[in-house]
């Protein structure tokens, strides 16, 4: 399936909320559809991000990590769906809003559980989100250098 339409996915069920497990869930999708993204980029993309791709992949990962691996039913997995990249720049923009909403929901998460372990690793994903995001960000200025294009104007 195409990245864009996985990470149109990812985001309208993080919208849809749910109790603390489902959301965890969610967010825990949407890093592991980054860190797919970032290892695709890093073989297929544009020669300029590969480096670049491949510490999102890492960063992602790492919010992964911090997370845990929800339990999902089979063919679920966002990020296993991943076939095709289609245009980097579309997909680095969707991405990085993503990215920026699962930041979000995880504040909320935060403040919302009394379960201090929970609250912890929510403060963890939270950094890694943000710096995936980072991370996208300046892909997106690099794609914008390659072409010309203003900084401002890039996303």
């Amino acid at each position: 399936m195409d990245a864009v339409r996985l990470i149109v996915a990812n985001r309208r069920a993080l919208i849809a909320g749910g109790d603390v497990p489902h959301m965890l869930a969610e967010v825990w999708q949407a890093q592991a559809l980054a860190q797919a993204i970032g290892s695709r980029l890093a073989v297929l993309g544009p020669p300029a991000l590969r480096g670049e791709a491949l510490g999102l992949t890492e960063l992602a990962g790492r919010g992964c990590g911090v997370l845990g691996a929800p339990e999902l039913p089979a063919g679920e997995l966002r990020a296993a769906q991943l076939t095709e990249l289609g245009d980097a720049r579309q997909t680095l923009m969707r991405l990085g809003t993503l990215l920026a909403e699962t930041g979000i929901a995880l504040v909320a998460i935060a403040c919302a559980v009394d379960d201090e372990g929970t609250y912890w690793q929510c403060v963890e994903a939270i950094d890694a989100a943000d710096e995936s995001r980072d991370r996208v960000l300046h892909m997106l200025g690099r794609l914008a250098d390659e072409d010309g294009v203003p900084a401002r104007e890039a996303g």
